[in-house]
């Protein structure tokens, strides 16, 4: 077996807390981060892993990436009048996809940096009642190896009185058939008991401060034995910088950017990180003309 553990605390805070977003939202956001650090954790070259959910409930989308080394971003869009009116189960954070998603669609894409890789997409049905069900069918569909994920996200008071968020995900993967090792059914019964092992991992243990990783997976799997490799950082950082959004401005025509001004200056704000970048519109029009020229 193979796998990744992650713990996720300030840089999922300042992520969540910048955009102010009602529970329940934030709450399916931490997972959906969790998520793509754990896969995209496994990219064996430069590039970035996306998770894009599309449904007609009260979330219309939701959107998390993970690039290398180690860079964290993502936003949702929702109808604040529509959660409004949700029952939410106990806890508040059981059946969040349907509830908040609804019908629709889940999208794994990885995008390599560079001209030996090829972009790569894999699109299931949102099913089941959480993100690690959506996964679930996803490595049905798309992988050859076995693999299982637990994920989880608290909003918790510290010892400081201040509410924050952190979030905790194992994934789990049945290395490939290795001949003169394990028969079919050795290989089938090790890996059920695998899946029940780290089906004992709780939301309050992946999202405990206070309780390492390693104790973490010495309780699950200690009777098999871990080795665990150097440990990496995740960090919140968004790709949006003055140039890169002036580049984009420029490239739509005179009368766009006039219909985009307000008393001269037009303002663009990055859904991911809430940043808020403002140029004067006859900067634009220059530099669209540059381009033009």
């Amino acid at each position: 077996m193979r796998g990744r553990i992650v713990r996720l605390g300030p840089a999922l805070d300042s992520l969540l807390a910048r955009h102010r977003y009602p529970e329940p939202v934030a709450h399916l956001l931490a997972e959906a981060l969790v998520l793509v650090a754990t896969m995209g954790t496994a990219l064996k070259f430069e590039g970035v892993f996306s998770l894009q959910a599309k449904g007609d409930g009260p979330v219309s989308a939701l959107v998390a990436d993970y690039r290398t080394p180690g860079h964290l971003r993502a936003y949702a869009n929702f109808d604040a009048e529509r959660l409004e009116g949700l029952e939410l189960g106990p806890g508040g954070t059981t059946g969040l996809v349907p509830l908040l998603l609804g019908k629709g669609y889940l999208a794994f894409t990885i995008d390599p940096r560079g001209e030996d890789f090829e972009r790569y997409q894999g699109i299931v049905d949102l099913s089941g009642a959480s993100l690690a069900d959506a996964a679930h069918a996803y490595f049905a569909q798309s992988e050859q190896l076995n693999a299982r994920v637990v994920l989880a996200a608290a909003h918790r008071r510290g010892s400081d009185g201040r509410r924050a968020w952190r979030g905790g995900g194992v994934l789990l993967q049945q290395l490939p058939l290795d001949p003169g090792g394990l028969t079919q059914e050795e290989r089938a019964a090790a890996w059920e008991k695998m899946q029940v092992l780290l089906g004992t991992a709780t939301a309050a243990e992946l999202t405990d401060a206070a309780l390492g990783q390693n104790e973490i997976l010495y309780r699950l799997f200690h009777e098999d034995g871990v080795r665990v490799f150097e440990t990496a950082p995740l960090l919140d950082q968004c790709t949006c910088t003055p140039d890169r959004v002036k580049g984009i401005l420029s490239t739509f025509s005179t009368d766009e950017i006039e219909a985009m001004a307000v008393d001269g200056t037009i303002t663009v704000t990055c859904q991911f990180c809430s940043e808020s970048y403002r140029f004067p519109a006859e900067v634009v029009r220059r530099a669209a003309g540059s381009l033009d020229a």
